[in-house]
């Protein structure tokens, strides 16, 4: 995934933006570089290979169901919209509005990962799985989307760095909050935009990156304030709506 512009959505890509559209801010943080601890990306005629194959080939039949159009919703990277997202999961409704602390570190780390996860995919140059046949993908093509690479997946780094900070703050929902960020990377499975393993490198991509934060002043004293402004939220909960929380339950039934 190239990182996207100021209208937030995944389809529209521009290099001169950070993942919400604007110039990330000067604090830097140090992240690990994947193109060493990553696995590289199957060859042709390796079984994970296959896998890939099965699981777009499979995902195809999803076009237009409630899993695809959640998949739809997953592609949108507006910072409103991704906290959003784990609001079934954290049992109350994320409004960003009274999240500033969590928007401000989400923005910090934008263009850190950004750099991170680009050279990765320059490094392997992956093709997308759509990319030479006529299949349907959830999102609209456009020339950065159809020739830039596939692995690791960007969304499910970013996705699953995003479930790992908000189950740091919230150890009692860990386990609904881990499983939205799976469902966040199999979005891109289902989207037909990204290989099964491209998505498994984008958990353990987001997974390296969270653990190697951790003790780094300056995401510390941003966590700090995250967990904060999420317990004062929490005391004072609207519930989620329902209806995305059964769509969501029924997306981590799904095997790919």
């Amino acid at each position: 995934m190239r990182f996207r512009n100021a209208v937030f959505y995944a389809v529209s890509l521009s290099l001169a933006h950070t993942f919400f559209g604007y110039t990330a801010q000067a604090q830097q943080f140090t992240l690990p570089d994947g193109r060493a601890f990553l696995p590289p990306p199957p060859r042709a005629e390796e079984p994970a290979q296959q896998a890939d194959l099965r699981a777009f080939e499979k995902t195809r039949g999803l076009k237009d169901k409630a899993r695809w159009k959640l998949a739809q919703n997953d592609a949108n990277l507006n910072p409103d919209h991704v906290i959003k997202d784990f609001s079934c999961a954290a049992g109350f409704n994320l409004d960003s509005a009274k999240l500033p602390a969590m928007v401000d570190l989400l923005t910090s780390l934008a263009q850190p990962v950004e750099q991170d996860v680009s050279n990765e995919k320059d490094f392997w140059k992956r093709r997308r799985p759509f990319v030479g046949t006529d299949k349907d993908i959830c999102t609209a093509h456009s020339d950065g989307l159809d020739h830039s690479y596939a692995y690791p997946s960007g969304h499910t780094t970013w996705g699953w760095l995003t479930a790992s900070i908000l189950a740091s703050a919230l150890p009692d929902r860990a386990t609904q909050i881990m499983q939205r960020g799976r469902i966040f990377g199999e979005s891109r499975i289902v989207c037909g935009v990204h290989w099964k393993s491209d998505v498994q490198a984008g958990y353990m991509n987001g997974s390296a990156m969270f653990a190697t934060l951790q003790e780094q002043p300056a995401f510390t004293q941003k966590m700090a304030k995250v967990r904060q402004e999420l317990l004062a939220l929490r005391n004072a909960k609207t519930e989620p709506d329902t209806k995305t929380c059964a769509v969501e339950q029924q997306a981590a039934q799904d095997i790919f």
